[in-house]
C-alpha cells in the first residue's frame, strides 16, 4: 500500500535534506576528481549510505558504489544511476565552494548528480516498506571517458536489473523544470586513433619524402563527406577530428602524423556505414598517396535509447509529485554511458532543469554554476518514480 498522501511525505523529507545535500555537493564541487580516481567522492557516497543504514558495496567497476534499498513485499528491481566523475577542465567561477584542485572542475554537474541520488536514498530508505520490489542505488565513476557503466557492469552491478532511470541536469532548461526524448535521446559514440606514416625529408625536396602532412589533411576533408554523402540525410551523425599532431618546425617534412576522431550516430546502420566508410579512406590513402596508415577503431557506447515502458509511467510521476509535466525536447548528439544500462534492461533518461535565473551556462564550461534547487527537484521526481514503479 501506498503512503496515505507520497506527495506530502516525500516533498516533506525531502525539504528535510536538502541543506544536507547542498552541503554535500558542495563538499563533493571543492575535490573534484577525474575518472576512475573518484576515492574521495565515493568515500563520501559510501560514508552517507551508512549512516542511512543502506546496505552497499565500494570499489564496484573499481571506484563505483552500489546500495540497495529491499521493499516491503517482493518485485523487480529497479536501478536509479548517478556519475561522479569531474572534466579536466579549470574553474574560472568564484565561489565559496570552487573547485581547490587545478586543472580539475566538476563542470558537467556530476557533482549535482551525486547529491541527488544520495537524497533519493534518504527519501527511500524511510518509504522502504511501502515498495514491492529493490531499488539500486548506482553511483558510477569514470561517465566523461565512457568507461565507467562498463567497469560497473562487469561487477555485477546490473546484475537482476529489471528497469532502470538515470539523469542529467541541463542549465538550458530553468530550475524546475523536466524534459524528456522519445526513442533514442543521446548519439552512439565512437573513436579512433590513426597514424598516418610517411617519409620525413627536407622541406624543399618534397619528391624525395613521402608527405604524411598532406596524406592527413586529405583524410581529414574527405572524413566529412562520410556525413554528406554516405548516410541517410534523415539519420543524424557527426565525425569530428579533435587532434592532429605532427612536425616540429617550418622546413622538415615529418615522418608521422597522428589523428583522434570521434563519431556520433543515432541509428545501428549509420553507425556501421561511418565505421566501415572511415576505414576504407584510411585504406585508400596508402594505394593513392604513397604513406602507410594506422587505424584503431574503437565502439565506445550505443545510442541511448529510453523505452516507454520505463519512460510513461515515469513522466506520469513526475507531474504527479511536482505538477509540473516535463516538456518534450530533441535528441542530442552527445553521448552517455548509462546507454550500456539500458542496453540490459528497459531504461529512461530523465532531463532536470538546473538553469539558473539571469545565466546561460552550458555544460563542460569553465564558469558552469548551475541551480541548487534542481537537486531536491530531482530527488522529489526520482523518489516519487520509484514509489510508483515499484508499487
Amino acid at each position: 500500500m501506498l503512503a496515505n498522501d507520497p506527495q506530502r511525505a516525500i516533498r516533506e523529507a525531502t525539504a528535510a535534506a536538502a541543506p544536507r545535500l547542498i552541503a554535500l555537493r558542495r563538499d563533493i564541487h571543492r575535490v573534484p576528481e577525474l575518472a576512475f580516481q573518484e576515492t574521495r567522492t565515493a568515500g563520501i557516497v559510501a560514508a552517507e549510505l551508512s549512516r542511512l543504514g543502506i546496505a552497499h558495496r565500494t570499489g564496484v567497476g573499481v571506484t563505483g558504489v552500489v546500495g540497495e534499498i529491499r521493499g516491503g513485499r517482493p518485485g523487480p528491481t529497479l536501478a536509479i544511476r548517478a556519475d561522479m566523475d569531474a572534466l579536466p577542465i579549470h574553474e574560472e567561477a568564484e565561489s565559496d565552494y570552487a573547485s581547490t584542485v587545478d586543472g580539475q572542475m566538476h563542470a558537467c554537474g556530476h557533482d549535482i548528480h551525486t547529491a541527488t541520488l544520495l537524497g533519493v536514498a534518504a527519501v527511500l530508505k524511510d518509504l522502504a516498506p511501502q515498495l514491492a520490489g529493490t531499488v539500486r542505488l548506482i553511483f558510477q565513476p569514470a561517465e566523461e571517458v565512457l568507461e565507467g557503466a562498463a567497469a560497473m557492469i562487469a561487477d555485477g552491478a546490473a546484475d537482476g536489473v529489471d528497469l532502470a532511470i538515470g539523469f542529467h541536469n541541463h542549465p538550458d532548461m530553468p530550475v524546475g523544470s523536466f524534459g524528456f526524448v522519445r526513442g533514442a535521446c543521446l548519439a552512439a559514440s565512437d573513436r579512433f586513433d590513426l597514424v598516418v606514416q610517411g617519409k620525413s625529408g627536407h622541406a624543399a625536396h618534397p619528391y624525395a619524402a613521402v608527405d604524411p602532412i598532406v596524406a592527413a589533411a586529405a583524410f581529414i576533408s574527405q572524413a566529412q563527406t562520410v556525413v554528406s554523402r554516405e548516410i541517410r540525410p534523415l539519420h543524424p551523425a557527426v565525425v569530428t577530428v579533435g587532434m592532429v599532431q605532427g612536425g616540429t618546425t617550418y622546413n622538415i617534412i615529418p615522418e608521422r602524423v597522428a589523428l583522434k576522431g570521434t563519431i556520433r550516430t543515432l541509428h545501428g546502420d549509420a553507425r556501421d556505414t561511418a565505421e566501415a566508410a572511415l576505414k576504407r579512406l584510411a585504406g585508400g590513402l596508402q594505394a593513392t598517396m604513397r604513406v602507410r596508415c594506422d587505424m584503431r577503431y574503437q565502439r565506445m557506447v550505443p545510442a541511448l535509447v529510453n523505452d516507454d515502458r520505463v519512460l510513461e509511467p515515469v513522466l506520469a510521476s513526475v507531474a504527479r509529485q511536482t505538477g509540473v509535466a516535463p516538456e518534450e525536447g530533441e535528441p542530442s548528439m552527445g553521448s552517455e554511458d548509462f546507454a550500456a544500462f539500458a542496453a540490459r534492461a528497459p531504461a529512461f533518461q530523465l532531463r532536470i532543469g538546473s538553469g539558473a535565473p539571469g545565466r546561460d551556462d552550458r555544460l563542460h564550461n569553465a564558469f558552469y554554476q548551475p541551480d541548487e534547487r534542481c537537486i531536491a527537484h530531482g530527488v522529489e521526481a526520482l523518489s516519487r518514480a520509484a514509489l510508483d514503479l515499484l508499487a
